[in-house]
């Protein structure tokens, strides 16, 4: 069995990026070859946003080919109760002891819920009997992942709240060959499970927040091989950091130049000019600096940030001269010799200030 695994997705609205990143994972797996599309929680941003849709969803979901298993997640789960109707192929599997068996593979569905400890390792002891070896077991979640470390914005903007977490540990005696996991949204990351199987956040298929940056990813695999990463040609974020040095032989122009020659097309980026120029050698002053930047990047940036300096007048300075003389001839390696000239050049700055 080939599946597409996804998740957080939040839509909100008709044919807006995050729809039309929806209808690109159909066409993906329709070009893959699935057999069974996965979305780990979180489709929907709210419930009013799933009732709004239903009837787009219902076309978009049916025909296609394969399956398509949803989980509730924090954001939606209310949006599957009473029976509703969202298209020929889905499956919603909302009670984890009525697992969906496709041949040789039995796949359980563990949504969100918000409950910790004791009562997420009995749900899923629950489940030992169940997970015998005639079948490929395969568990579908949404929640946290302690194991992980990570931040708490890896989550989108859910705040301080714990949202059904879990360690790997609590894997380790159940007969579970795949955990396809939802709710961290920055990154495709894999887990080995004790028994040899594996736990897999696919990271969301489109940026929801300015945090999750970078080319965005899911996860497409057969059932008995290890999961893989999949590139999207999605919607992202992506924050593009230039440090400026008046001393190395480069144009800054030409530095951002080529920086945003090499991004991806969908890429909106969030952009830092920091470091030093010499308006001298590059022959304009800091307002026609950023004029250049600005039609280099236009339509591309949706943050700019410019936080460099323009060090003329320091460099001209006689005494930072000799401090310079002096830095050349010391013995120390190419980064702490560029630690200690930028130390140099602010406290200039900041005394001429």
């Amino acid at each position: 069995m080939r599946i597409l695994h996804t998740a957080d997705i939040h839509l909100r609205g008709y044919e807006d990026e995050r729809w039309e990143t929806l209808k690109k994972l159909i066409e993906i797996g329709r070009e893959e070859g699935i057999e069974l599309f996965v979305i780990s929680g979180d489709l929907f941003d709210r419930g009013i946003d799933a009732e709004n849709l239903r009837d787009k969803i219902r076309e978009i979901f049916s025909n296609n080919g394969f399956k398509i298993c949803l989980i509730p997640g924090n954001h939606d789960s209310d949006s599957y109760k009473g029976g509703k109707y969202f298209g020929e192929d889905v499956l919603i599997l909302s009670d984890l002891n009525a697992p969906f068996e496709c041949g040789d593979v039995r796949i359980w569905g563990m949504p969100f819920e918000p409950i910790e400890g004791e009562k997420i390792l009995d749900k899923l002891y629950s489940l030992k009997n169940n997970l015998t070896a005639d079948k490929k077991n395969i568990l579908f979640f949404h929640g946290e992942l302690l194991d992980a470390f990570r931040s708490r914005w890896d989550f989108g903007d859910e705040g301080e709240e714990r949202y059904m977490p879990i360690k790997i540990s609590y894997f380790k005696d159940l007969n579970i060959d795949y955990v396809l996991a939802g709710h961290f949204h920055s990154r495709f990351d894999v887990w080995k499970l004790e028994n040899g199987g594996y736990f897999v956040y696919p990271g969301s298929p489109v940026s929801i927040t300015k945090r999750e940056t970078g080319q965005r990813k899911v996860n497409i695999f057969e059932v008995g091989k290890p999961p893989q990463e999949y590139l999207l040609d999605t919607p992202h974020y992506e924050e593009v950091v230039i440090e400026l040095n008046p001393f190395e032989d480069k144009s800054p122009v030409e530095v951002v130049e080529r920086r945003f020659s090499n991004l991806h097309p969908n890429a909106r980026v969030i952009l830092r000019v920091s470091g030093f120029v010499n308006s001298e050698t590059i022959g304009m002053d800091e307002e026609e600096f950023v004029k250049q930047i600005k039609e280099l990047t236009s339509n591309k940036c949706i943050e700019e940030h410019y936080e460099f300096r323009d060090i003329r007048e320091v460099i001209e300075d006689a005494l930072f001269k000799r401090f310079l003389k002096k830095l050349e001839r010391a013995d120390y390696e190419e980064g702490k010799k560029k630690q200690m000239r930028d130390i140099a050049i602010k406290a200039m700055m900041s005394a001429r200030a």
